[in-house]
């Protein structure tokens, strides 16, 4: 059976995160079922260039919000599991509390209910007690709470290159791989520091 995962895509800003796990999917042969709530569709419109039917065309099937009766709401439908990104707070607190009030917050609920993977790129700081306790309950039934907080040892040149590196960490987490992604080794040497790094460096020495 081909490998399938669901992708949701809520209404957070950070709509990149989404649109690349699209592209690494399908790059490494993963069919996706693609699901966008109302609030994503107008981020889409906000961050990006892509028309709807564009970033339609990046999956392989596309469900409405409405249709809780689509085939990623069935745990009969088998799947790899499901990532959420960008996940809102209102998509977190609806998963925690197993709302199912439309396609994308059902099929997380089935991906939880079914033991399977579910990670959500839950965007938004600060955090309440409410968004916390939120997460706690996503964690203690099983799912995982990845908020897309970069990395620097890789020295990313570009907004592009932080996405992808989230999306391809993210993607580990369901042993998707994507190659070239920068990773760091036990035993690898310490990495120069970079310009700026140097730069502050001397100033800090110069001022003493």
């Amino acid at each position: 059976m081909k490998r399938r995962l669901v992708v949701g895509i809520s209404g957070a800003t950070g709509i990149a995160y989404g649109v690349q796990v699209l592209r690494f999917a399908r790059a490494a042969g993963i069919e996706t079922h693609l699901v966008v709530t109302p609030a994503a569709q107008q981020t889409r419109s906000y961050e990006t260039a892509l028309s709807a039917r564009e970033l339609q065309t990046l999956a392989d099937v596309t469900n409405k919000p409405a249709e809780v009766g689509a085939a990623i709401a069935s745990g009969s439908f088998r799947t790899t599991g499901m990532i959420v990104a960008p996940c809102s707070v209102r998509t977190l607190g609806a998963i925690a509390h197993g709302l199912g009030d439309n396609a994308l917050t059902r099929a997380a609920d089935v991906t939880l209910k079914e033991r399977r993977r579910l990670v959500l790129l839950v965007r938004e700081t600060p955090l309440t007690l409410a968004h916390l306790r939120a997460m706690t309950a996503v964690t203690e039934m099983g799912g995982i709470v990845m908020p897309p907080v970069p990395a620097f040892y890789p020295r990313p040149d570009s907004i592009d290159e932080i996405v992808h590196h989230t999306v391809a960490r993210a993607l580990d987490l369901f042993d998707i791989d994507v190659p070239g992604t920068p990773r760091w080794g036990g035993d690898s040497a310490v990495p120069e520091p970079s310009p700026l790094v140097s730069r502050n460096n001397s100033l800090r020495k110069a001022s003493r």
